[in-house]
């Protein structure tokens, strides 16, 4: 078998492995105080993977992460590099630490997810990572961010690339984001706002970004 044929099966596998684990995650009600139903992305065989938090009302009723308020900015900043909100759906997985939505917060906003839920809820998006193996990880805000390396403050690791090794051998880039949320105020004063627009530059240079064809035509135009 020719290489690039053997190349074409195993992205077929990947790609029916990958629907199977959304159809899996569809059903999952592991986490009694989450509300679902659960909420995946387009099963994308992408060399980069984006990892939020966790969905809101909104995600739920529609069914597709980041699709209100916070999706607004994270798109937002995305446009800025030369990705359009549909370009990136359709070309970059999706992920998240949870796939429910943990509910309100008393003092407002919505409740992190507990140490119990996101290790529940950790096999599926470590699953996709496996699948996919990306070159590129975007993991999105503190939780997300800290389920891949060190992250006491977001100061220390927004506006830099950091390397990441798989249990499996495979390695990727990290650059973190901080959360999109309306809520959050870290990136839109300094040094926030300065580390931000560092990550985003760094994204924009990453060879993974730039092989996405609409990616590179939007910055060419």
């Amino acid at each position: 078998m020719s290489e690039p044929v053997a190349e074409e099966g195993a992205a077929v596998t990947r790609q029916a492995a990958l629907e199977r684990l959304h159809a899996d995650l569809e059903g999952c009600r592991r986490c009694p105080r989450m509300f679902g139903p659960p909420v995946h992305s387009l099963a994308v065989l992408s060399s980069i993977m984006l990892i939020g938090q966790a969905p809101g009302t909104r995600e739920i009723e529609q069914k597709r992460p980041f699709c209100w308020t916070a999706g607004k900015t994270l798109f937002g900043w995305f446009q800025s590099i030369g990705l359009t909100e549909q370009a990136f759906r359709e070309q970059v997985l999706m992920s998240a630490v949870c796939r429910c939505f943990p509910g309100k917060n008393p003092k407002g906003g919505d409740r992190v997810p507990d140490r119990d839920e996101v290790g529940r809820c950790s096999g599926w998006w470590r699953s996709e990572l496996d699948l996919l193996r990306p070159r590129l990880i975007l993991p999105v805000g503190k939780l997300a961010i800290s389920q891949l390396m060190d992250c006491a403050r977001l100061n220390d690791v927004v506006g830099k690339q950091w390397p990441y090794r798989s249990e499996a051998g495979w390695t990727a880039d990290i650059i973190p984001l901080p959360h999109s949320s309306g809520a959050s105020t870290w990136f839109k004063m300094e040094p926030g706002r300065e580390l931000l627009s560092q990550a985003l530059a760094l994204i924009a240079a990453h060879p993974c970004w730039r092989e996405l064809p609409r990616a590179r035509h939007a910055l060419s135009t």
